[in-house]
């Protein structure tokens, strides 16, 4: 019997800096896209600003010192997936977004897009694996996303490099994450007005510790399309940012509401 898995056409799409609500919505706008083409798209994305992001159901309203940020220049913006605050600068985020294939659990799709991960990370000369249990439960709370791995997330040295979020909605899947070159995640604790003992957060995982050296955002999207290729879709081709526009522009409104930001 074929392996509905292996007949999916791939593609990619290397995005220049937007802002958060404008990645936001692109994302969900390939969510869409997902649904009328059957193709799975594999972006790599950066920021830009440094931007806070929330994740769908995290507690934010009244947790976060906005002048500070001001301040600091940090845009904020909610995701449309789980997970805790993470700040966007110094890495690379990539997202995929594909139909659902039935019979096919969200935590296989989590593992499968994983294996991308890891094979991209070994191009580079990184030693990454899989968390295995966590010692502890990970809820919404301010705890930065990086501030502990929880299990199925990608780490180097027992600490986290990859923070990966899926979500599911109407036959469609995204997951996105970001894949730390340097260490901004510190800066959370210092516009967070309850601790809940983030000030005392270990570092996390980062391409510029592992390597020693810091590598261009145009290695790390090469070696994630090389893994594409070699793991999904050998044909795997480019998509323009342009063929996706109409849906963004359908799902921005959301992203750059006050309301949806702020909603808890």
């Amino acid at each position: 019997m074929t392996d509905p898995r292996r007949n999916r056409r791939w593609r990619f799409l290397v995005a220049p800096p937007r802002n958060g609500a404008e990645n936001m919505a692109r994302d969900v706008g390939l969510m869409r896209r997902a649904r009328e083409t059957g193709e799975s798209v594999f972006s790599i994305y950066g920021w830009a600003q440094p931007t806070l992001s929330f994740g769908r159901n995290q507690t934010a309203a009244g947790c976060y010192d906005l002048e500070r940020m001001r301040s600091l220049c940090i845009d904020v913006v909610r995701r449309p997936t789980g997970g805790r605050a993470l700040l966007h600068n110094r890495e690379v985020t990539y997202s995929v977004t594909a139909p659902v294939v039935p019979g096919i659990a969200l935590r296989e799709a989590y593992e499968r897009i994983n294996v991308i991960l890891l094979v991209a990370l070994e191009r580079l000369g990184v030693g990454a694996s899989v968390a295995g249990r966590a010692s502890q439960v990970t809820t919404p709370s301010t705890l930065p996303c990086f501030a502990t791995p929880s299990r199925g997330e990608v780490i180097a040295d027992g600490r986290k490099l990859v923070g990966s979020a899926q979500w599911r909605d109407a036959g469609a899947l995204l997951q996105h994450g970001s894949i730390l070159i340097d260490d901004d995640q510190s800066l959370i604790p210092t516009v967070t007005l309850a601790q809940n003992g983030a000030s005392v957060i270990p570092p996390p995982a980062t391409l510029t510790r592992a390597l020693g050296r810091t590598p261009a955002t145009e290695e790390i999207a090469d070696a994630l399309i090389d893994a594409v290729r070699e793991i999904q879709d050998p044909h795997a081709h480019e998509l323009d940012e342009l063929d996706v526009r109409a849906h963004t522009l359908a799902e921005l409104p959301r992203f750059e509401n006050e309301v949806w930001t702020w909603r808890r």
